[in-house]
């Protein structure tokens, strides 16, 4: 069953890579053959943990938001390679990375348990997701182009967790790391309203069933738009917003934990097409 997993997730990038070489390799008149854009967004996340258990025969369900604190900084990395006037590879990758940590400024007491200052709880969130689709333009205009995309795309998170509160309770209370790869599949709108101008709108779907998550059951969502000004041939500035969301639930013998995380914020950057 894993192997056969991984034959789904790997088919789209196989019948990528047959297109290439069935196909002319001719990019359209005057349009650069390959785009590399270089930024960073100012992630803000909203993150929710939730879960299901039964106790002593009593249902017990919790919902929590949590907060790691302040915007970050972190990369992002796109691009394309233009097979032809309607075909074209898009990938990019998205990374984020975020530590917390809270400690007690004073020492708390009731009954005969003490919990000192200095005591604290730290943790640390990893994320990140790459792509590659193929992108098929089913409407091909002059200014007007619209893409719809097939592809893969490879999810990473993980999440850890360490307290030293004194004599109650020291050490990690949190490992939990994932990963897989999966079908993606996606749609594009672009707009070239002049020579120097181009908008850009797109958003890809992609379903843990559909790859190898093991025991996670979910979606990941993604919708981003940009607008770029071209310098010169070679050479552009963009800025848009990028958003994310994954929304997943493990469940276990003892219950349901689920997490939902979105990742939003505006994206900046630089644009290199040979």
């Amino acid at each position: 069953m894993r192997n056969s997993r991984y034959i789904l997730a790997l088919a789209p990038c196989a019948l990528t890579l047959a297109l290439i070489h069935a196909l002319p390799a001719q990019a359209a008149e005057g349009d650069p053959r390959f785009t590399l854009r270089l930024g960073a967004m100012n992630i803000d996340t909203d993150n929710t943990i939730r879960g299901s258990t039964t106790v002593a025969g009593q249902d017990i369900n919790l919902s929590e938001d949590f907060s790691l604190g302040g915007k970050e900084w972190e990369p992002r990395v796109d691009g394309l390679f233009r097979i032809s006037d309607r075909q074209r590879l898009i990938f990019d990758y998205f990374k984020y990375d975020k530590d917390r940590r809270e400690t007690l400024d004073e020492g708390v007491s009731w009954g005969d348990t003490t919990v000192p200052a200095g005591s604290f709880v730290k943790g640390e969130l990893k994320y990140q997701v790459a792509t590659l689709v193929y992108d098929y333009s089913v409407v091909d205009g002059d200014r007007f182009d619209l893409g719809l995309q097939l592809g893969a795309e490879y999810a990473k998170i993980s999440a850890d967790a360490y307290a030293d509160v004194g004599d109650v309770y020291q050490g990690r209370f949190l490992n939990e790391k994932a990963d897989g790869i999966a079908p993606v599949v996606g749609a594009r709108l672009s707009f070239t309203p002049s020579e120097h101008w181009l908008i850009n709108l797109q958003g890809q779907y992609l379903n843990t069933s559909w790859g190898n998550f093991d025991d996670y059951k979910g979606d990941l969502s993604r919708a981003n738009a940009i607008v770029q000004y071209n310098v010169n041939k070679n050479f552009g500035i963009f800025a848009g917003y990028d958003w994310f969301k994954l929304d997943v639930d493990q469940k276990g013998s003892d219950g349901v934990i689920g997490l939902k995380q979105e990742f939003k914020g505006p994206v900046a950057g630089v644009s290199l097409s040979f």
